[in-house]
């Protein structure tokens, strides 16, 4: 029995990217609602670097880039070469720069910046070296007042109480303005604690939701439309059974996404895709034994089960997590996890687990993160792999390094590769990327021999950033039902939604551009072209 039920123009159900739908709700003057599950708002957005793939935005000219839009287009076609997606690929290029246009009028968004990190498909069609990537400016603690404890904390303060001091960047400033500008509109309503449990519909159409919010059932009425922006379901062990090889426990998600969204639309009918995909990446174990999102190796090699190489270690992070799921799946070999080998001269140079200069945490070998050896040897049998395939995939890497070209899997040739001569960590957000250093006397500095004693071993595991399959949306974002037909009254974005670039991951801040894109998309629908 519900307890009341408050009415509202608009109910956005999750507070990660839909929190900037939500804003451009409230600015067009409808009472809106957001519901979050958690007692703080910002999902998995809080822990990325905020990173927005909006082709031909202002960002991206005030920096001098050239970009055509229709060559992003070009490029979209060829590396999703999904002709039923081309509808929402097509609204997402229209919809990405408008917005952006849009969140700059609002002194809370100030002006976006393009962060030069090259498309993830080089070669291809269409790709550009100097990437399509905007990020939103740092934000100072002070600005956010009381407001900064509503705002979720970033993984490694959430891990391991690291301090952020005294200004937030990435993920956390994007949402901070997010939240302070929705709120200020003196429309917007936050309600925390509150979790969706089904959707009302009255006559074919959504009007509202029913939640439990803090322990009481309560119903709440939209009139305009409910937007489903959950985030996936890679925190649900039964879902991802059910649709993945995975089970979650080594997701980098937040921790409230469990798929309510995806359940509540499915009951009333929705159609579903891609639910056996995920925004794969590479997690590197940490002392805590859970892993973070790991991009970027610059030297070592990864090894199977077996003890061989299998892949570029170096790749875009979302083709190296899928190439680790692909071949498990398929080889009958181990490889997750699997084994980064690396020798001294690279622990040196390039630390591990955060700046290069840091001296290594006793914790690293205490707990078994990393493991040490005299001899590869002698590694070999701690890690439980054949000593002949590891000696063998050792020298060839370090034949590799003598010539400065690994031809087996050619790290270190494209774009990509090629921003790791300058950074350790990850280029897009600065609070994971340091300077490089250099070893002299090697032609490429990705590629430097194992062959300075003692040994290591850490674990790499597959990883996520999100599941990205969820209910099928149209051009607008109305969830569609396996007929075609939309459900009125109910939108959905982000990974509550099937992703508009399949199975691949075109560059940096897709996920979240998409997030941000199709919930802007809702609302324009829900107000109509004569408000």
């Amino acid at each position: 029995m519900s307890i009341n039920e408050d009415s509202y123009d608009v109910i956005v159900v999750g507070s990660g990217g839909g929190l900037v739908g939500a804003y451009v709700a409230a600015s067009r003057g409808l009472r809106t609602l957001v519901i979050e599950k958690t007692d703080v708002v910002g999902g998995t957005v809080a822990y990325s670097g905020a990173g927005l793939w909006f082709p031909g935005s202002a960002p991206l000219r005030r920096a001098g880039v050239e970009d055509d839009v229709e060559e992003a287009r070009t490029y979209l076609r060829d590396v999703v070469a999904d002709s039923s997606r081309e509808g929402v690929q097509d609204a997402y290029l229209r919809a990405g720069a408008q917005l952006i246009d849009e969140l700059e009028q609002n002194p809370w968004f100030q002006y976006f910046a393009h962060g030069p990190v090259p498309d993830y498909y080089s070669s291809r069609p269409g790709a550009t070296r100097a990437g399509r990537t905007v990020f939103p400016p740092a934000l100072a603690v002070a600005d956010l007042g009381e407001r900064y404890e509503l705002v979720r904390r970033s993984l490694p303060t959430e891990r391991w109480g690291f301090d952020e001091g005294s200004v937030v960047s990435g993920g956390r400033a994007l949402i901070g303005r997010a939240l302070a500008a929705f709120l200020e509109t003196g429309n917007g309503t936050l309600r925390l604690n509150t979790v969706l449990d089904e959707l009302v519909v009255e006559d074919g159409r959504v009007v509202g939701v029913e939640a439990v919010s803090d322990g009481e059932r309560v119903r709440l009425r939209a009139d305009r439309g409910v937007l489903l922006a959950a985030g996936g379901f890679e925190r649900d062990r039964e879902l991802r059974e059910r649709h993945q090889q995975l089970t979650g426990e080594w997701s980098n998600g937040a921790p409230g996404n469990t798929g309510d969204a995806l359940r509540a639309g499915i009951a009333i009918g929705a159609d579903t895709d891609l639910l056996d995909e995920a925004w794969f990446v590479p997690g590197l174990i940490q002392p805590d034994g859970l892993p973070v999102f790991h991009s970027g190796t610059r030297g070592g090699i990864w090894v199977n089960g077996a003890g061989e190489r299998f892949v570029n270690e170096t790749r875009p992070y979302d083709q190296a997590g899928h190439e680790i799921v692909r071949l498990h799946a398929a080889t009958g070999v181990r490889h997750t996890p699997c084994h980064w080998v690396f020798d001294q001269r690279q622990l040196d140079r390039d630390g591990i687990g955060g700046p290069p200069d840091e001296p290594l945490s006793a914790k690293w070998l205490e707990s078994g993160a990393l493991k040490k050896a005299d001899t590869l040897e002698k590694l070999a049998r701690v890690i439980d792999v054949p000593f002949d395939s590891l000696d063998r995939s050792v020298k060839e890497f370090n034949g590799y390094a003598a010539t400065g070209t690994d031809d087996r899997f050619h790290r270190g040739e494209t774009p990509w590769d090629q921003m790791f001569h300058h950074v350790v960590g990850f280029p897009a957000d600065p609070r994971q990327n340091f300077p490089a250093k250099s070893v002299p006397g090697f032609p490429n500095q990705l590629l430097l021999p194992i062959d300075t004693p003692p040994f290591y071993a850490a674990t790499i595991v597959a990883s996520d950033i999100g599941t990205k399959g969820g209910l099928r949306i149209d051009e607008n974002a109305k969830v569609l039902r396996p007929d075609g037909r939309p459900i009125e009254g109910l939108y959905a974005t982000g990974n509550t939604a099937a992703a508009m670039s399949g199975r691949v991951y075109p560059g940096a801040g897709t996920p979240i551009g998409s997030s941000l894109a199709f919930g802007y998309l809702a609302v324009l629908d829900i107000v109509g072209p004569t408000d």
